[in-house]
């Protein structure tokens, strides 16, 4: 009987033993299930960050062109002070230098030639500018 007994303690301790070791596999394959799921996730968070950014651009773009035909080309008369401003604050808020230094181009045109030529430099400009997701 103790040899009977003898055997089954290590036996006991061996079934320990292995409920251990699964649970720790089961544990870091969890782990690694999570840690590769973060990352997906972290990548996909960092192309929506991209896709929002290039779409508020885009967005810019548009409001400051429509706010550029309205009130400039298709204007009867003089272009007002508060417009102006209002296209300076929005070709700024573009924060796009290549397209400020266009537009810096139009507002200092000495003759009207001149003006037409650096208007629709200043046009396509901010056509090429619209990014397609």
């Amino acid at each position: 009987m103790e040899l009977n007994q003898a055997l089954k303690k290590p036996i006991h301790m061996s079934l320990r033993s292995v409920i251990f070791v699964v649970i720790i596999l089961f544990l870091l394959t969890g782990n690694i299930y999570f840690a590769v799921q973060y990352s997906v996730v972290k990548k996909e968070l960092a192309e929506t960050k991209i896709e929002l950014q290039t779409k508020e651009f885009n967005e810019k773009i548009l409001n400051f062109t429509s706010l550029f035909i309205t009130k400039v080309l298709k204007a009867e008369g003089e272009v007002d002070f508060e417009t102006r401003l209002n296209l300076e604050n929005a070709i700024r808020n573009l924060g796009d230098n290549e397209t400020l230094t266009q537009w810096q181009k139009f507002i200092g045109s000495q003759t009207e030639a001149e003006a037409q030529i650096e208007v629709k430099n200043l046009l396509e400009m901010l056509v090429s500018k619209i990014k397609v997701q």
